[in-house]
Parts: C-alpha cells; sequence; structure tokens
C-alpha cells in the first residue's frame, strides 16, 4: 500500500480496532511501518481482525469503559513492547433517540465509553508514551451539528474536542501532541446498523449525501489516511486542532 513508511519502526495502539474506522486506520498504519495493538469488546471478530492484519497486530479483548480492561491492555503492552508512540483512542459507540426518551442506560454507556473511556485510554497509556508521541482522538462533526435525535451522543463528541484541547495544554512540557479527527458520514458497519432494516439505512444515507457537498458517504480508509497524518512526522506543528474529514458537510 505505502512505501514511505511514516511510522517506521512506531509502536501504536487503536482502540475499538476490530472494524470500521479503527480496523482501516489499523491496516494503513501498519502499511505505514507501525507495530499496532488493537482492541474490541468481542472476542471473535477480535480474532479475525487480527488474522486479517497480520503479524503486525497483537488483539487485546477490552472494554475501553471498564479500567480494569484499560490496566491489563497497558500491561500487555508494556510487557511485550516496552512503550507506545502513537494512540488513536477510537471505540465509541452512538445510539439515537428524541431527547424525551433518552434514558439513563443510554447516557450512561455513551458518556461511559465515548467520553470516561477515552479519556482513561489516554491517562493510563501517558506511563508507556514516548516525548514528542502523538494523540489522535476520535470525535464527530455531530460535535458541532445540531442534528434530531442525536443530543446525547453528539455531547460525547463535544466533550472529546475538548479534551484535544487541555490535553495538548496538560502534555506540552512532554511535546506530546494531541489531535482530534472529526469524521462526517463514513461507509461502516456502524452506520449500517443504525437504523432497523436495510431500506431505512438506504433512506437516512440517501438524506445525508445531499447535506454533503462532495456528494457522497466517505469511506473509512479516508479518515485513516488523515488518522495517520495526525500520528505521523507529517504533522509535527500540529496539535489540539479538531481535523474535519466529512466531504464539506459542517463546514458550509
Amino acid at each position: 500500500m505505502s512505501t514511505s513508511q511514516k511510522l517506521a519502526g512506531k509502536i501504536a495502539l487503536v482502540t475499538g480496532g476490530n472494524s470500521g474506522i479503527g480496523l482501516a486506520t489499523a491496516q494503513r498504519f501498519i502499511a505505514e511501518g507501525a507495530y499496532v495493538f488493537i482492541t474490541g469488546r468481542r472476542q471473535a471478530e477480535l480474532d479475525a481482525a487480527v488474522q486479517q492484519l497480520g503479524d503486525s497486530a497483537f488483539g487485546v479483548q477490552s472494554d475501553v469503559s471498564n479500567l480494569a480492561d484499560l490496566d491489563r491492555l497497558f500491561t500487555v503492552i508494556k510487557e511485550q513492547k516496552g512503550r507506545l508512540d502513537v494512540v488513536f483512542a477510537n471505540a465509541g459507540i452512538a445510539e439515537f433517540a428524541p431527547v424525551e426518551a433518552v434514558t439513563e442506560a443510554q447516557y450512561d454507556r455513551q458518556f461511559d465509553i465515548n467520553v470516561k473511556g477515552l479519556f482513561f485510554t489516554v491517562q493510563k497509556a501517558l506511563p508507556l508514551l514516548t516525548d514528542g508521541s502523538a494523540i489522535v482522538l476520535m470525535a464527530s462533526i455531530v460535535g458541532s451539528k445540531g442534528f434530531e435525535s442525536n443530543s446525547v451522543y453528539s455531547a460525547t463528541k463535544a466533550a472529546i474536542r475538548s479534551l484535544a484541547r487541555t490535553l495538548t495544554s496538560d502534555l506540552k512540557a512532554r511535546r506530546i501532541r494531541v489531535n482530534a479527527v472529526s469524521p462526517g458520514p463514513i461507509e461502516t458497519p456502524g452506520l449500517n446498523s443504525v437504523l432497523d432494516s436495510p431500506e431505512q439505512v438506504a433512506a437516512f444515507k440517501a438524506q445525508m449525501v445531499t447535506t454533503v457537498p462532495l456528494g457522497r458517504i466517505g469511506d473509512a480508509d479516508e479518515i485513516a489516511k488523515a488518522v495517520v497524518f495526525l500520528a505521523s512526522d507529517d504533522s509535527s506543528f500540529v496539535t489540539g486542532v479538531e481535523l474535519f474529514v466529512d466531504g464539506g458537510m459542517a463546514q458550509v
């Protein structure tokens, strides 16, 4: 895929790396010369992803909202490689409901995984992260747009955008760069599972395309390439930013 090897010799972690954008990014990282640890909650999907990725990947079953799971993850990374150079805190979920229908369980699930899980992934990675390393946080255009039935999910992503700024300030003495990537609509298993029937999903996608200036839904690899940019020395003077990869959807 690549001859540039922008991540040659780097050790990377991709949470939620067993499908969708996480898996596509793990593939890109490996193509660019990195060794990648991936996590996922479901062992069977994780095993299949590792088999697909090959010898430069290792899977650790882990739920980012469970701090004991995170401790176990970083123990494995420390024992196997001793350090980290890149963290892509990608694991997240989305549940959609009108504000009057949101349950406490839905609220807790989304904040526990998307915000608490992401925050403690970064915190617990810090002892392993080298000075001058890169952290990429998975945000979304929903943190900037007011879509219907998106209240809790959007709030989690707005929190992540804020964390890119504050963590940049907290970690500047170690020259650790922290950036957020914000996808628009992307063709992933997650997108295809948001509604009850294939017909509903097709209608949902068709409606979304009408709001994207580039006139289409994005591909997971297009996000992966942006994450490689933020993870590599190509972005050596970039920190604290939110990089939109959305076909212009949140820009016009």
